[in-house]
């Protein structure tokens, strides 16, 4: 099986986020590490789905990620592929379904965001797997959706120490 590709010195140049659609949990980690990135820090960061079905960010991630200073309302979905996980020099799982998608379909071992910024191997959970009637409560189902945003903002930093 392939492993996530680094320098010599162990750091990474670019950094994929994967989770489900595109629109949430991967979308959060790519603009919170991008506000992150120094002017002097090259560095590719991108974010994709493994099944990104045409739909916009929801307004609630789109407002709570514009609070935190991030502009996500030009975001464009992208399907997860091989060229994007061959590309990547560090490819970052949201969950363990995608961690398992990325090891059948493209033959690579990837770690959790969890793992790699906090040292927990546990999944970040998408809405509709914590509330799977999300919409019957959606002030319940708003408040997940801003502190799972939190938590990846505050724990993306992390992944700096392993950027060049």
């Amino acid at each position: 099986m392939g492993q996530d590709k680094n320098c010599s010195d162990g750091t990474f140049q670019s950094v994929l986020f994967v989770c489900t659609g595109n629109i949430f949990r991967s979308v959060t980690a790519e603009y919170a590490l991008k506000a992150r990135l120094s002017d002097g820090m090259r560095c590719i960061v991108g974010s994709a789905g493994i099944d990104a079905k045409p739909q916009s960010v929801h307004a609630w991630v789109r407002t709570k990620l514009r609070e935190k200073g991030a502009d996500a309302s030009h975001h464009t979905q992208r399907q997860l592929t091989k060229e994007l996980v061959e590309s990547a020099d560090l490819v970052v799982a949201m969950g363990r379904d995608h961690q398992d998608f990325i090891r059948q379909q493209f033959g690579r071992d990837v770690p959790l965001f969890n793992q790699i910024c906090l040292g927990h191997d546990q999944p970040i959970l998408d809405l509709h797997e914590v509330m799977p009637d999300w919409e019957a409560d959606p002030e319940r189902a708003r408040a997940y959706v801003c502190s799972v945003i939190d938590v990846i903002w505050a724990a993306a930093p992390a992944i700096l120490s392993h950027l060049r």
